[in-house]
């Protein structure tokens, strides 16, 4: 069984991305890695190239600024590195996402498992999602995602990169019982401000080619404060991947303020569980369910 990773970063440094530790935690499990970089001004490409492994696969591809639509840019920097890939599994993962080294028996036996199982065309990861702190989980996060897709079926990503289908379909996929620890909001709030500018750039027009009602003018965003939203936060008291330690202790951020809700009475739990419902179409009688 041959596993090649692949992963897309721009701008990993100057907008606090913990991809060196996402890749390390990635590298133990596959015998390729190829990380697809976009046009950086910072530093990415020097802290890529410090990383001591021969496993490493990188190259160079700017971002299409003309790629306005719902953060089709990051589908499509995926591909470019899904495509490069040769093993009979393709692991991604993303810059601000990390393996938990307990898990990685659990991942190694899933893929074996389910290598000669056709029908199982990737594999799901539990996540959990953290916000404003290291030792703070949100609630609302989706709560699996496949990042672990089977080779030569034509395997997409699809969306702004979060997911993967085939032909306009979602894929049949098993678990590999694993987490994946996301730390996309977990920086300081000048750094996280910088991510939302560059990042709203390619979330400018829906599907539709309309413009995005929640898209902020840049000049806005650069002249507010970041606030995080921690309204359905809880407390986290679990352990974070080893590779994590040193990237955790340099927090130099104070923590944002909440009040922990437990969730049965937290009414922005309840409200974001019905807007996925909703999003998902789900009929009257599963959106009375959700609403408990």
């Amino acid at each position: 069984m041959r596993v090649s990773g692949f992963t897309i970063i721009r701008d990993g440094v100057r907008l606090g991305y913990p991809f060196v530790e996402s890749i390390k935690s990635l590298l133990p499990l596959v015998d390729e890695l190829i990380v697809n970089v976009g046009d950086c001004t910072d530093t990415t490409m020097d802290e890529l190239r410090s990383i001591d492994t021969d496993k490493l696969v990188i190259f160079e591809t700017p971002w299409d600024p003309a790629m306005q639509q719902a953060g089709e840019v990051m589908a499509h920097q995926t591909n470019l590195a899904l495509d490069r890939c040769t093993g009979d599994w393709c692991f991604y993962i993303q810059g601000d996402e990390v393996l938990h080294e307990a898990d990685y028996p659990m991942i190694k036996a899933a893929m074996k498992k389910n290598l000669k199982r056709t029908k199982v065309e990737g594999l799901k990861f539990r996540y959990l999602h953290f916000r404003g702190d290291y030792n703070i989980r949100d609630s609302l996060g989706y709560r699996k995602q496949v990042r672990i897709v089977r080779n030569g079926i034509n395997v997409r990503s699809v969306g702004d990169a979060c997911g993967f289908g085939i032909e306009g379909r979602r894929l049949s996929t098993a678990s590999s019982d694993a987490r994946m620890f996301h730390y996309g909001y977990v920086r300081p709030p000048q750094t996280m401000r910088a991510k939302t500018i560059q990042f709203q750039q390619f979330y400018i027009r829906d599907r539709n080619g309309d413009q995005i009602n929640e898209v902020q003018d840049v000049h806005q965003i650069e002249s507010a404060d970041y606030t995080y939203d921690m309204r359905a936060c809880v407390p986290y008291l679990g352990s974070h991947p080893s590779i994590m330690k040193e990237h955790i202790s340099a927090k130099d951020w104070e923590t944002p303020e909440y009040i922990y809700t437990p969730l049965w009475r937290s009414r922005a739990w309840w409200l974001g569980r019905l807007r996925k419902a909703v999003g998902r179409n789900w009929s009257l009688s599963r959106l009375r369910k959700a609403a408990g």
